[in-house]
């Protein structure tokens, strides 16, 4: 969690901020796209990759090189699917998935860190060896998971609960709309 200086008020995105002006408060993607959209920026690859494409439009510098583009997802898995099913290259966890797997594991089933990685990385295996890999996990997914920093709202939460075990989450979110409108201590983006 940010440090909180003084009574600053956070400004409107436009192109009058710096590029760490700009990295100093937060901003939802919303916002973000649109400043992008008066600056000619491209607005794709995440809240992070855009964020560092307006600093260095801001600051009048180079735009960070782009992270190559993922490839399109091929042919997806179509009902009905089962057991012995090959799961294709570049399968996404979608929802003809969901419902196999709520059909063979129950209704505690959802994609989880472990399932969205075991589906995107075993083209060649089966629904079956999934189903095997989902029991096989679930140990470690019940352990705490860190939190990627593009979810600064999560990431809030979960520190705030810590500090606050008996605190609703109406306070939460009231705690964090006062965390997000003061600047961040230092400007890290």
């Amino acid at each position: 969690m940010s440090s909180h200086t003084g009574t600053e008020i956070r400004p409107e995105p436009s192109a009058a901020l710096s590029g760490n002006e700009l990295a100093r408060w937060y901003w939802t993607l919303a916002e973000l796209t649109t400043l992008a959209r008066e600056l000619g920026v491209p607005r794709g690859g995440g809240k992070a990759a855009l964020t560092e494409r307006l600093r260095a439009a801001l600051d009048g510098a180079a735009p960070p090189t782009a992270p190559p583009r993922a490839r399109k997802a091929g042919r997806q898995l179509a009902a009905p699917v089962d057991g012995s099913t090959v799961i294709p290259e570049g399968q996404r966890c979608s929802q003809v998935l969901r419902e196999y797997f709520r059909r063979e594991i129950g209704p505690a089933f959802h994609f989880d860190a472990h399932m969205r990685t075991f589906i995107a990385e075993s083209a060649g295996r089966t629904l079956a060896d999934a189903t095997t890999h989902w029991h096989t996990t679930r140990r470690a997914a019940a352990q705490p998971q860190e939190i990627d920093p593009q979810f600064e709202l999560n990431r809030f939460l979960r520190t705030w609960h810590t500090s606050h075990p008996t605190g609703t989450h109406t306070e939460a979110l009231t705690a964090w709309r006062t965390h997000r409108a003061h600047p961040r201590s230092p400007a890290t983006g």
